[in-house]
């Protein structure tokens, strides 16, 4: 195992550290429980937006923390759920009085603690509403879910519900707003390679030089099937098939298309599956409205790519174009 760590224990508690100091200004870390909230929080009669997960995604979900977006993260070992004590406080430190979403993504431990926390906050008088994103159209169980898997469209609804929140909304608005984004949003992803769990200190799978995982999970979970590499557009194809057969859309709908690399994929490459994604967007009717293209929610190193198409309504395009300013994400300000 090579990596750019001293001990494995310690990675995530460093790396907050390191984001304190990157970000000051911008967020506030919480050592003990971990968490990350926007430096100006509890803001008064706002909703605030809280999300979590396992660490070894970054970007997400502490580096969307700021105006805009999220007002409080919550970061648990590397791929393993945040505990109930950590999101509790975290919910705490961000209520400003109007309540509190939680964005969850749908993995069995993340729902379970997020159900505690929630639990707990609600007995302190704090009003909470979860909404689960379970957008993954790979396979319907995994290792880790009931259900499908929580991926990309939790960047897009964080986004988007952080800025509904920022304009004012009530707590169930931007719960209602949240989960039409769920709904509307469908994710299918693949890996190149394995990542490397720090405290593992091997790969968490194998795959031949000349293989490739289809349907993989952020957590290096089994995709649908295994095959040999392709080109960037076959497997562009191999992904938005899928997404497109699952997704309710008619011709002439407007769409968000997010291309998002795993951790090891260059930008170079995510270029090159989104100039063929959007083509087969457009073969099938769909305008491509909005875009993002980046590593945002990641597997470590895992080299691969994920693909996520969201469709769009108005009030959606209206809040994802409002202004941001968190550490990976910064428009309009």
């Amino acid at each position: 195992m090579k990596k750019l760590i001293n001990a494995p224990e310690n990675v995530v508690d460093e790396a907050l550290a390191g984001m304190a100091l990157a970000h000051e200004g911008l967020l506030r870390v919480n050592r003990a429980p971990a968490f990350v909230v926007r430096a100006d929080a509890p803001i008064a009669g706002k909703v605030s937006v809280l999300s979590g997960g396992g660490s070894g995604h970054e970007p997400m979900h502490g580096g969307f923390v700021g105006r805009g977006m999220l007002d409080a993260a919550c970061p648990g070992a590397v791929f393993t759920s945040p505990t109930p004590d950590q999101i509790f406080e975290a919910t705490r430190a961000v209520d400003g009085g109007a309540g509190v979403l939680h964005i969850v993504k749908n993995y069995t431990g993340d729902i379970m603690n997020f159900e505690m926390a929630a639990e707990l906050a609600r007995d302190a008088g704090i009003a909470v509403e979860s909404v689960v994103v379970n957008d993954d159209v790979a396979v319907e169980d995994s290792l880790y879910t009931a259900g499908r898997r929580g991926v990309g469209t939790t960047v897009l609804a964080e986004k988007i519900c952080g800025a509904a929140a920022e304009a004012g909304r009530p707590l169930a608005e931007v719960a209602e707003l949240c989960r039409r984004v769920n709904a509307s949003g469908r994710s299918m992803g693949m890996a190149l390679s394995a990542c490397t769990v720090p405290h593992a200190g091997k790969p968490s799978f194998e795959l031949g030089p000349d293989e490739m995982e289809v349907g993989i999970g952020i957590h290096g979970e089994p995709g649908r099937r295994r095959e040999k590499v392709a080109p960037a557009d076959r497997i562009a194809e191999l992904l938005m098939g899928p997404i497109l057969d699952d997704l309710p859309f008619k011709s002439g709908d407007d769409v968000l298309l997010f291309v998002n690399g795993m951790g090891g994929t260059p930008l170079v490459e995510l270029y090159i599956v989104y100039r063929k994604a959007h083509a087969i967007a457009q073969e099938r009717g769909l305008r491509v409205a909005r875009n993002l293209v980046g590593s945002y929610i990641t597997s470590l190193e895992m080299a691969g790519v994920s693909i996520t198409l969201l469709k769009l309504d108005d009030e959606m395009i209206r809040h994802w174009d409002a202004p941001v300013h968190t550490a990976a994400l910064r428009w309009g300000v």
